[in-house]
C-alpha cells in the first residue's frame, strides 16, 4: 500500500539511478508528479517522460540520463519565506548552485532559482 506517492516516485528514480538502469517505470501517475518530471527533464536530469495508460490512473516511464547523484522527497514539507532559500540549500543541497529544490508556490511547481526573492512556498523535493 502506497501511503506516499511522490516519496514512492523519487525513491524509484534514485533506485534505478543507483542500479544503473536506463528507464524507471513509477507507478502512479499524479500532476504533481508529472510537474516534478518536467523540472527534472528542464534541469537536464531526465532525458524524457511518458504517461503509459492502463485501466488503472496510468504509469510513467521515465528514461535517466545518469547524472542524479541523490534525490529526495522533503517530508513535512516546510514552508520557506521568499528570503529564505540560502538556509534550506544548505541543509538539502551538497554546495551552492548544486541541484534544484522543488517549491510549491502559488505559481505551481518551480525550481527555487527561479523564484529566489519573489515567492515563498513549501518545498516538495531536492535533487543533485
Amino acid at each position: 500500500m502506497l501511503h506516499d506517492p511522490l516519496a514512492d516516485a523519487i525513491s524509484a528514480i534514485r533506485n534505478a539511478e543507483r542500479a544503473g538502469k536506463k528507464d524507471c517505470i513509477i507507478s502512479k501517475n499524479t500532476k504533481l508528479i508529472r510537474e516534478i518530471l518536467s523540472r527534472m527533464q528542464e534541469t537536464g536530469y531526465l532525458e524524457k517522460f511518458e504517461v503509459i495508460d492502463s485501466s488503472r490512473g496510468g504509469k510513467i516511464k521515465a528514461t535517466l540520463s545518469g547524472k542524479i547523484n541523490d534525490c529526495k522527497a522533503i517530508v513535512p514539507r516546510f514552508f520557506v519565506k521568499k528570503d529564505a532559500y540560502v538556509q534550506w540549500e544548505k541543509q538539502f543541497l551538497p554546495a551552492s548552485g548544486v541541484g534544484i529544490l522543488l517549491v510549491s508556490t502559488s505559481k505551481g511547481l518551480v525550481s527555487h532559482k527561479d523564484v529566489r526573492g519573489k515567492l515563498g512556498g513549501s518545498l516538495v523535493a531536492y535533487v543533485y
